[in-house]
């Protein structure tokens, strides 16, 4: 009697812990992995010019990297961007992790938001960029700007110049803008300006000095042409 009841008491024991061991698996294989820290910043771009349009806003989160660089020649996808507005191939470039574009250009006193949402460990550099489309190359934009200094509900303004992209020369003929003071050819593959990116110099129009200018005295602009507000929002 003795010896049975000490060897129930020991296969009890054994299937205790045996089921203790398959509750603790089972724990393990139900706890869900916790949810990834995430950053969420909105930026707002708006066009302050009096009659320069923008082509459809650019605005890239990529790896530490310029996409321009002033005194620097401009690669081909920002010549593209510059003379024509497309934003295609900027959006594809190698380091580029996420690529938001307006839909539509943007008329001046109008702007364009956009939001990213980000994992807290990512590396994060901010592009936003955009032509002024009444010109033959001129953009505007930041680039390779850095989004970790930010805290939750803190904000950031920005006055944005105008860069030469310097691949074009600014003639303003006709045939040679592609917004809707001309409705001329975009990107044109050939360089014939410095080739170096610098501070736009502004228009001239026919109405001061350039007769042959297809531009008139309102799309002339003055620095700064754009406000950027960037807000981390969580």
């Amino acid at each position: 009697m003795k010896l049975s009841t000490l060897r129930n008491v020991v296969l009890l024991g054994i299937g205790s812990v045996l089921l203790a061991a398959c509750d603790h698996n089972d724990n393990k294989r139900n706890t869900p992995e916790p949810e990834p820290v995430t950053r969420t910043y909105y930026l707002g771009l708006l066009n302050v010019t009096e009659s320069q349009p923008f082509s459809p806003v650019t605005a890239l989160i990529h790896n530490d990297q310029r996409l321009w660089e002033v005194g620097e020649s401009a690669s081909v996808p920002l010549e593209i961007l510059a003379e024509g507005g497309d934003n295609s191939e900027l959006m594809i470039l190698d380091g580029v992790t996420m690529a938001e574009t307006g839909l539509a250009p943007l008329p001046p006193g109008y702007s364009e938001g956009f939001e990213f949402t980000i994992d807290e460990d990512d590396v994060a550099y901010l592009t936003v960029v955009t032509m002024l489309v009444n010109t033959n190359d001129a953009f505007t934009g930041i680039t390779n700007k850095s989004l970790a200094e930010l805290a939750v509900h803190d904000s950031i303004t920005m006055m944005l110049p105008v860069y030469d992209a310097g691949t074009e020369a600014n003639d303003e003929v006709a045939g040679t803008i592609p917004g809707p003071a001309d409705g001329g050819e975009g990107f044109n593959a050939e360089r014939d300006d410095a080739d170096t990116v610098s501070y736009h110099p502004g228009v001239v129009s026919s109405q001061d000095g350039l007769p042959e200018s297809v531009l008139m005295a309102e799309h002339r602009f003055d620095n700064p042409v754009a406000r950027l507000i960037i807000t981390r929002v969580e």
